[in-house]
């Protein structure tokens, strides 16, 4: 049983900086010294999906580099505009996926919590980017159905947090959806699905470690970092005192054209998840999400990048080559 009186209501440092992250491509442009070399899409897509990015995080772009790999997740480049064959609003199925109010089940024994549709940043290649939020959120007025659905599921045993990214959430919010799950006798894993703790690693504050410590469930926390770079010292402690805290920490990466898809970026960022004692775990080939064609790698290519990382990594910091396609009971490996 987690005790929700250790847990406060003041403002934390991290909610400050998540309400001053920057939304203005032209401000963005402005501080990394790009304005006027670079075209953004027309207001009225980025309108739909708005641009968000942690001042910490602009912070580790370089300054003058209009192909920082950083700042290619982030920046509406005028190639979102472009419609792609084959890419759509609905790329994995979530929407058939929905089995109740905010609860997804695509994989036995696990359901999936669409927690929010909040983030602190606004990845361009986002699956979810199109989702109707708003009609799936097990918080708004359906948290105690959501719970029963869990209970009354006897083939579960894992809960995963997402969205979203749940640790948006404040740790009361948190503290108390964990505390229900944890009264359900059949799960045991609790795996949280976040990119805060690499793009605002303020996030993770005593209270946040204080919950997850006192919790019977088994943490799994996988963070979402894309180049070695996003990693500095502030994400490196925060790492670090998750797994003091108890998380194993797990990474999925996405393999983006003009990010990591290279044997440099990829052998780098598997050496520094490692310094950081996070386990590299998948490597997505992109969601056929439309607007985001731009940073499509072919399979052959990545198989490809997946053989020669071979040759300069362990085998346990190779990450595996996936693909989620609609309908089947697990992610589907590449090669």
């Amino acid at each position: 049983m987690i005790p929700q009186t250790q847990l406060i209501d003041t403002k934390q440092a991290w909610q400050i900086a998540l309400a001053n992250v920057v939304k203005d491509p032209k401000e963005l442009l402005k501080q990394l010294g790009l304005t006027n070399k670079l075209t953004s899409i027309d207001g009225e897509i980025i309108n739909k999906f708005p641009l968000r990015v942690p001042q910490n995080y602009i912070n580790k772009m370089r300054v003058g580099d209009e192909n920082d790999p950083l700042l290619r997740q982030v920046f509406p480049f005028i190639d979102e505009a472009e419609q792609v064959e084959g890419f759509v609003n609905d790329p994995v199925g979530d929407n058939l996926a929905i089995s109740s109010p905010g609860i997804l089940q695509k994989y036995h024994g696990r359901a999936l919590l669409l927690t929010t549709g909040a983030c602190a940043i606004h990845c361009r290649y986002c699956f979810r980017r199109h989702f109707p939020y708003g009609d799936s959120n097990p918080l708004a007025k359906q948290w105690q159905q959501t719970v029963q659905a869990l209970n009354n599921d006897h083939h579960l045993n894992e809960v995963i947090l997402s969205g979203g990214d749940p640790l948006v959430l404040t740790d009361n919010k948190l503290a108390k959806m964990v505390t229900d799950i944890e009264q359900i006798p059949h799960i045991k894993r609790l795996r949280i699905h976040t990119r805060l703790p690499i793009v605002l690693p303020e996030r993770i504050d005593y209270f946040l470690l204080q919950w997850m410590k006192e919790t019977r469930l088994n943490v799994i926390m996988v963070v979402h970092a894309n180049h070695a770079n996003e990693i500095d010292d502030a994400v490196e402690k925060a790492l670090l005192d998750l797994r003091e805290a108890g998380c194993q920490l797990l990474n999925q990466s996405v393999l983006l054209k003009g990010v990591n898809d290279d044997v440099e970026s990829l052998v780098a960022l598997s050496e520094r998840l490692s310094d950081v004692s996070v386990m590299p775990y998948y490597l997505h080939l992109l969601d056929p999400v439309a607007g985001a064609g731009h940073f499509d790698v072919s399979d052959k290519k990545g198989i490809k990048l997946i053989d020669e990382i071979r040759k300069y990594l362990p085998g346990y910091l190779v990450p595996r080559l996936v693909r989620e396609q609609q309908g089947e009971a697990s992610k589907t490996p590449i090669n």
